[in-house]
């Protein structure tokens, strides 16, 4: 363990700002704020990790040198799965019936590693294996799977020969699918077994793939294999296994790619319209790598574990393992079903088998885990309640006033949840959405510190990162090294650079992660960039005191309501996401009203606790959603949550819908990322909506 891995991180503030700075000798423009840097890079931006790092492909040659016979990543095999059958009270026709409903558990073997030498070699056979299939420079790749191990050798391998990926979350569908591989000419795709079927229909219009590869880290159902060549005997088809043994057999030279050529197209999400994608270089990608490392490399290194989980087709993701490699840490890749011990038997689930030291999550991931350690704490005594919440508040306050004596209350009271996740964590990061300051608090002084960053497929996830050191919940941070940002006026909400006592306004970043353009959209492409390379980010933010931005709205979520004013659909959910009954949350606000109402999805725990204190009696989730005394204590609960976390009158919802599903990319409630898809939410509740307003 190097000294760095020792370094005990606290949540609080304790280096000396100022954290971002002025560039020197700017000239003053009318309704924008001065450019800023981090003060690293206050003459130049960032570009490069080091001098002998420009691509990708470089960065997996460099570490296999480096770091050789450490552990470089570890996955688990599936055993077998477990269903249980369990009777369920659902509406039917406004009748209430049991039904069956059928869970999964998975069961899982410890992790199996590879080391950084083995995951060198097996990039350079999976890139032998593409060429012998016959393609060359410049093709490309699709993948179309969740992530994992086998994903990322994929995206190397490509790179070691030169030829570009082109990724789709494996939640797109067909029709997402269908857009991106004939957009992009795809020649090979690589996809989880079980996405086999969709691809059969897209297959006719993408005409130019003649190879597809699946991932043998998932059983596949021969059928699907059969139907596909049926349909397509043009087309080979072989495990990723085979393609590596295929490579293995026929070792072909690397064709290096330079820092020029394009890395990747990354379709986005997309909660409107078609997905754009988004065209990345190599120097795009390592400049993202060099620009987070001088934020968190003093913190991260050889010795550290980072449980991998999020969609690799999500660029923060795959920047993430990309800059792991970079830093000699070990990756631990998971799955979002198999996190936690709930969802697993005979075995641990993913956290803590693989006891990580490092964690990355969106919002929806870290509501859970506090709702989590909430449940437990309350299910114990009165005087393990009192400790716990006194230690909470004991500890933040020690902190604060830079008081030693947080360790000790560590020792003692925190030790069990620790333990839950592995023991071993010391930082944490929420991305791909605000968190609510409660929750960054609580996590931070219940398990360890979390920052928070912010970025877009368009400027390869850069945007902000906050510096451990410089911890605080009332921001995401300043800018990494390899980005610079201003502050634009946006007069339509009154958010002007000139605002005191913070300037605000829509926030533009510049710099050598950014890209040039979107993919054949010139349109979209004119709209987001301007001449001289500023991205317009559709976010709106304001510098703080510190000179870290503080991110207060999204131009898209601003609806005027009734009386003219404007709110901010993403800070008011960031704040009733808080209150313990909700799981997922969408305001919605319509302009022919003066107030809005919430979509929730209820954390089944919390609803159960939440009747049996108004005496409604309910066994099932079903049958409590449409209790109309739940529903309205459940909106007094939430108007609680939005008066505390200090919302205006007008903010205070006036009716809410409790939905008695979960939402996934599969019912298209949420994208693949976890971000909300609004259009989706409304369609399908249209008819609860309307009354929800129609009630209040």
């Amino acid at each position: 363990m190097s000294s760095k891995q020792s370094h005990n991180i606290l949540p609080r503030m304790s280096a000396r700002g100022p954290y971002s700075v002025e560039i020197p000798n700017q000239t003053p423009i009318e309704g924008e704020t001065p450019v800023r840097r981090h003060p690293a890079a206050v003459n130049e931006l960032v570009s490069r990790p080091n001098d002998t790092i420009t691509t990708v492909y470089e960065i997996v040659r460099e570490s296999a040198a480096k770091y050789g016979n450490a552990k470089c990543m570890g996955s688990r095999k599936l055993v077998r799965t477990h269903q249980e059958t369990k009777k369920v009270k659902k509406m039917i026709d406004g009748e209430e019936r049991e039904v069956d409903k059928q869970w999964t558990f998975f069961e899982l073997s410890p992790y199996e590693y590879i080391t950084f030498t083995e995951y060198e070699q097996l990039m350079l056979q999976i890139g032998s294996g593409l060429r012998k299939l016959g393609l060359e420079k410049n093709d490309r790749v699709h993948i179309f799977a969740a992530t994992s191990s086998h994903w990322l050798a994929m995206s190397h391998g490509a790179a070691s020969q030169s030829m570009p990926i082109v990724t789709a979350y494996d939640t797109l569908g067909e029709e997402g699918l269908r857009h991106s591989m004939v957009a992009t000419g795809a020649k090979c795709i690589f996809l989880d077994p079980h996405l086999l079927p969709t691809l059969t229909n897209v297959l006719k219009d993408a005409t130019e793939v003649k190879h597809v590869v699946w991932n043998n880290q998932n059983q596949v159902k021969q059928d699907h294999v059969d139907k596909l060549k049926a349909a397509y005997p043009h087309i080979s088809i072989m495990t990723f296994e085979e393609l590596r043994k295929l490579g293995e057999e026929n070792p072909a030279d690397p064709v290096p790619p330079a820092p020029e050529d394009l890395c990747c197209i990354m379709y986005t999400s997309g909660s409107t319209g078609t997905p754009k994608g988004v065209p990345l270089k190599h120097k795009n990608v390592v400049a993202a790598v060099a620009g987070v490392s001088v934020v968190v490399q003093p913190f991260i290194g050889p010795g550290d574990g980072l449980l991998t989980y999020l969609p690799l087709a999500h660029i923060l993701e795959f920047v993430f393992e990309n800059a792991s490699l970079h830093w000699g840490s070990c990756m631990g890749y998971g799955n979002p079903k198999t996190l936690s011990d709930n969802s697993v038997r005979n075995c641990s689930g993913d956290i803590k088998e693989f006891k990580p030291s490092v964690l990355v999550g969106v919002p929806a991931v870290w509501e859970t885990v506090k709702k989590g350690i909430i449940a437990k704490v309350n299910a114990g005594s009165p005087v393990v309640r009192a400790l716990f919440w006194g230690a909470l508040a004991l500890k933040e306050q020690l902190l604060a006033y830079g008081v030693p004596g947080s360790g000790i209350l560590d020792s003692i009271v925190f030790k069990k949840i620790k333990e839950a996740t592995g023991g071993r964590m010391k930082l944490c990061m929420n991305g791909g959405g605000p968190i609510s300051k409660d929750t960054q608090k609580f996590i931070s002084m219940a398990i360890c510190p979390m920052i928070s960053g912010y970025g877009l497929t368009e400027t390869t996830a850069m945007g902000c990162l906050q510096n451990p050191l410089e911890w605080t919940p009332e921001s995401i941070g300043a800018m990494p090294a390899s980005v610079e940002t201003k502050l634009v006026d946006f007069p339509d909400a009154g958010y002007y650079a000139t605002n005191k006592p913070n300037p605000q306004g829509e926030i533009w970043l510049r710099g050598p992660s950014i890209m040039e353009g979107y993919h054949q959209n010139d349109k979209e492409t004119a709209e987001a960039m301007t001449a001289d390379g500023w991205f317009r980010t559709g976010d709106i933010g304001e510098w703080d005191k510190n000179g870290h931005i503080k991110i207060i709205d999204r131009k898209k979520n601003l609806v005027k309501t009734l009386n003219g004013e404007y709110i901010a659909l993403e800070k008011l959910e960031s704040i009733y996401r808080s209150a313990p009954v909700v799981a997922n949350i969408c305001v919605y606000a319509d302009d022919s009203k003066a107030k809005p109402i919430a979509i929730i999805v209820p954390a089944e725990p919390a609803l159960k606790n939440l009747a049996k204190s108004i005496g409604v009696d309910g066994q099932s989730l079903e049958e409590l959603v449409h209790n109309k005394k739940v529903k309205a204590a459940v909106l007094k609960e939430l108007q609680n949550a939005g008066r505390q976390g200090g919302l205006s009158g007008i903010e205070i919802i006036e009716g809410v819908v409790v939905s008695d599903e979960e939402w996934t990319p599969q019912n298209n409630m949420v994208t693949a990322a976890q971000k909300l898809n609004r259009r989706g939410i409304l369609q399908t509740y249209k008819k609860e909506v309307a009354e929800a307003y129609g009630s209040s």
